[in-house]
């Protein structure tokens, strides 16, 4: 029989807490060890030991094969799942033409997350008995409360109705939970982020020691979107008000618009001032296939899926030295011809079908073909790891999860698509890249939102959120009613009071 993942998550960790995920993926730290979960927590050392542990599990969004960013990339109108064939990794398959259901959703987008919810919920029960500095361990608090959050809405975006759990429960207690509402579920990551923003830095001003961790800021922005995908638009404005400042220049939380568009996917450009979440990733975890995906690998997994087969230059060729990838999230030729012409597009989509009718590259054609890829994660051979393990793993480019512009275009949207300041703030992020002003509207910022963010995973979620998804993506089996939520995977309705959602 199979068993809960949620419970099998927990006893993974109750015997190992750490595991080999705390690794310096997401903090720039050195990792503290691997002692048993009962023997730990003994002092400061071991308590940050365990908040990295917690921090891993941001890597969800562009880590393993199963990681949001091409997942929900091929759920949109954007982006087909495309790969090696029509079975080549059944989630994201079924995700694009809407045959998922609860035997072909990925497992790990629901008990990945509950993962870190747990290591959440063991260090905010072991914190108040560590002997350590009152200030330090209040940072720590506020971290562990913002992660835990983020955590819990990325369940509820996804699944809805999800179990709200918030201490450490014995394994038998597992099958037994109930479902929260929405309603539930967001009040308490509202609650979170409002107790964990005074314990944190207004900004993290030092960089090597602490990249990658949570501030005031990325606090309110979290915030102001958890507010948005509720309807609560002027409490999102507010916390977006904040966090942008006067459109176009610094905030005072530090974030400011990078003055080059493409420079927001150069592999080394980490932690710049657009970034809010950025996740981090390393070339140094000598991540191999043997291991791959088990959450101890700590490479973009993006970069290589993304990259056209069988990518070739001739001799003399000035094209790209361009890694030969997967070839999944082809770009669909309704997103090309929406970009084609704006600035972004360059940095955006790479044009195969061009490289070779110029003679410059080419490439293998494989399933849901389109000759446009994402060109943002595609990496260069001259980036690939010089460590252990695969270098198809080891990629080292970061990602966003929530970046200034993003930021700037959602705070208009809260704004109702209208008044001075929506107009500044999408002026701002088209002036960036050289456009002209256009009218505000509701319409303007979510076609601007659709270029700007692309293929950074927003889009289904967009349309989904304001209602678009069933029109915009009815020719690709989205069923109103139903797709709007995924479906909990099979092991966690076996022998659990967990409800499917409707209509699976």
């Amino acid at each position: 029989m199979k068993r809960n993942k949620i419970l099998s998550s927990i006893a993974v960790c109750s015997l190992l807490f750490l595991g080999a995920s705390c690794s310096e993926e997401f903090l720039a730290v050195e990792p503290k060890g691997t002692p048993l979960e009962d023997n730990y927590y003994k002092d400061a050392d071991q308590a940050y030991s365990g908040l990295i542990a917690v921090y891993d599990v941001l890597g969800k969004y562009s880590r393993g094969f199963e990681n949001m960013i091409t997942f929900f990339n091929a759920g949109s109108d954007d982006f087909f799942a495309a790969g090696g064939g029509a079975t080549d990794g059944a989630g994201i398959h079924a995700i694009d033409d809407y045959s998922i259901d609860e035997t072909t959703i990925p497992n790990s987008y629901w008990n990945d997350y509950y993962a870190g919810i747990f290591r959440a919920n063991v260090l905010l029960e072991k914190l108040p008995n560590v002997p350590m500095d009152a200030a330090l361990k209040a940072r720590f608090t506020a971290e562990t409360k913002a992660l835990r959050a983020f955590y819990y809405f990325e369940l509820v975006r996804m699944f809805g109705n999800v179990p709200l759990i918030l201490a450490p429960i014995p394994p038998s207690d597992i099958y037994n939970l109930m479902q929260a509402t929405p309603a539930e579920t967001y009040a308490q990551i509202e609650m979170d982020l409002k107790e964990a923003e005074p314990g944190l830095p207004m900004q993290i001003t030092n960089l090597a020691d602490e990249a990658g961790r949570f501030s005031q800021g990325s606090v309110k922005a979290l915030l102001g979107k958890v507010y948005l995908y509720q309807g609560k638009n002027s409490e999102a404005a507010a916390e977006f008000a904040a966090v942008n400042g006067t459109p176009g220049t610094t905030s005072a939380y530090g974030y400011k618009l990078v003055d080059d568009f493409a420079s927001l996917w150069d592999i080394n450009n980490k932690f710049n001032s657009e970034a809010i979440i950025e996740i981090s990733h390393t070339d140094k975890s000598n991540a191999d296939w043997g291991w791959w995906g088990a959450g101890n690998d700590e490479g973009n997994t993006v970069c290589i899926m993304v990259g056209p087969r069988g990518y070739v230059r001739p001799d003399g060729s000035t094209a790209p030295d361009y890694v030969s990838g997967w070839s999944f999230n082809t770009v669909t030729q309704n997103l090309y011809d929406t970009m084609k012409g704006d600035p972004r597009f360059d940095a955006t989509i790479l044009d195969m079908k061009a490289l070779k009718d110029a003679g410059e590259a080419d490439w293998a054609p494989n399933y849901q073909d389109t000759g446009y890829f994402l060109k943002k994660f595609m990496p260069l051979n001259s980036e690939t790891s010089t460590g252990g393990g695969a270098t198809a793993l080891n990629y080292k480019q970061d990602t966003y999860a929530i970046r200034l512009a993003d930021t700037y275009l959602m705070e208009a949207e809260a704004l109702g698509g209208s008044g001075a300041r929506a107009q500044a703030l999408l002026d701002a992020v088209r002036a960036r890249v050289g456009l002209p002003s256009t009218p505000v509207s509701m319409q303007a910022i979510a076609k601007e939102r659709r270029i700007e963010l692309a293929g950074e995973g927003h889009r289904w979620f967009d349309l989904v959120r304001t209602g678009n998804a069933a029109s915009v993506l009815a020719d690709r089996g989205f069923t109103a009613g139903k797709n709007e939520l995924l479906p909990i995977p099979l092991r966690e309705l076996e022998n659990t009071q967990i409800v499917q959602n409707p209509n699976y």
